[in-house]
């Protein structure tokens, strides 16, 4: 069997047209000799009947404290919807097809409900609906727990189950389709320039996702490295070939990514007075669950980011251990994504004088082995990813 994972996001299965192009793309591969199976999201996005958001909405209405397994149980039922129609259209076109659960799926995890981790696949089902020629439609976003209770999987879940099926059936490829044509070298409705990437690879990939670009989420990207398996990230409403992601070389730059309302929390210790105030400040934080990013510490400073929405929280638990912070809203960071820039001079320099030539200010950087990134304000961030954009000719 010559086996090929499909995953469709909300938007491609949001509309009767939209389902259309779904069925296009599936009974093509069929027809190339390929067994697909297909992996779905939710309906739509929020305001949809059946998006997860607007299921949620439900419990938010009942009010009360809503419990973390009947969360989760109704958070899977727009996948488990999506999963129903799929199958029938392809079963009314004639091409037999089979819903699955998660949990039906063979999609076993662990019991942390609202983010649960997958354990194990047992591909017994999947494996015996293709042999009789089935096409398996499996709910994305979910699994089942040994006791029969349903999870789901956290943000970017549906790309999860989709690679993690393709590593447990073996397939040849994973394809994930969107509403865009591929990976881009940055947001193109910020650079006009932008361009599609025919291949990048997964460890390009995955920092950019975890910088801001939201085309597949890095946790899938991770298990296809972990088992190699090659990732497309196309367009459904095209027949585009997309972007490959696969072992490759690396480029100096790959691409731009940006995230945008942050905040800059920057703290001020005596020298050499309560050392244990350090770790007292980040574990605070911690335990209230605000995540902190490009983090600069300093024995009488420690400046670093979070969303500019839990600044006020944050402000909060800091003054309750006598901690005043100072806070600047209204910023982005913007990240420089390259794996190839490792132990390459001048990469930096280059990045000063991008920003330093449309007169933007950098607050504050960080770097790893294959990005940097640099903290503006919001007002500057689209001429900043343009001016970079230009400056390393992607």
């Amino acid at each position: 069997m010559r086996l090929v994972v499909q995953k469709f996001g909300g938007t491609s299965v949001a509309t009767p047209g939209s389902r259309e192009m779904v069925l296009k793309h599936v009974i093509k591969t069929k027809q190339e000799g390929y067994s697909p199976v297909v992996v779905v999201s939710a309906i739509g996005r929020r305001g949809d009947p059946y998006a997860t958001d607007t299921l949620l909405s439900l419990l938010e209405e009942a009010g009360g404290e809503v419990p973390a397994r009947e969360r989760d149980l109704l958070m899977s039922c727009g996948e488990v919807i999506s999963a129903a129609l799929v199958a029938t259209l392809l079963n009314a076109k004639g091409h037999p097809a089979k819903a699955f659960t998660g949990g039906q799926a063979g999609i076993l995890t662990d019991d942390r409900f609202g983010n649960a981790v997958i354990r194990e696949i047992k591909t017994d089902a999947l494996i015996n609906a293709v042999k009789q020629d089935y096409i398996p439609v499996v709910a994305g976003f979910q699994g089942m727990t040994e006791n029969g209770d349903i999870t789901t999987l956290g943000r970017g879940g549906s790309d999860t189950t989709a690679v993690a099926l393709g590593a447990a059936l073996g397939a040849e490829r994973v394809d994930i389709f969107t509403d865009v044509e591929g990976i881009m070298t940055a947001d193109p409705r910020v650079v006009k320039g932008a361009r599609i990437l025919d291949t990048v690879t997964y460890r390009e990939v995955t920092e950019m996702a975890y910088n801001g670009a939201r085309v597949i989420h890095p946790k899938a990207v991770e298990i296809a490295m972990q088992y190699n398996i090659p990732v497309r990230v196309r367009s459904t409403f095209s027949d585009s070939p997309g972007t490959l992601i696969t072992c490759g070389p690396e480029r100096l730059i790959t691409g731009i990514a940006h995230i945008p309302h942050l905040a800059q929390i920057s703290i001020k210790v005596p020298s050499g007075g309560d050392r244990g105030l350090e770790v007292r400040i980040f574990r605070i934080l911690a335990d209230a669950g605000i995540s902190i990013d490009l983090i600069n510490v300093f024995p009488a400073l420690k400046i670093f980011t979070i969303k500019e929405e839990l600044v006020d929280k944050a402000v909060r638990v800091l003054e309750g251990i006598g901690v005043i912070p100072e806070v600047v809203r209204g910023l982005a960071k913007i990240t420089v994504v390259g794996a190839g820039m490792r132990g390459v001079p001048g990469v930096m320099a280059r990045i000063i004088e991008a920003l330093e030539s449309e007169n933007i200010e950098i607050l504050q950087t960080s770097d790893s082995h294959t990005t940097i990134s640099c903290l503006v304000r919001d007002k500057d961030a689209e001429r900043a990813i343009t001016a970079l954009h230009r400056k390393f000719e992607l």
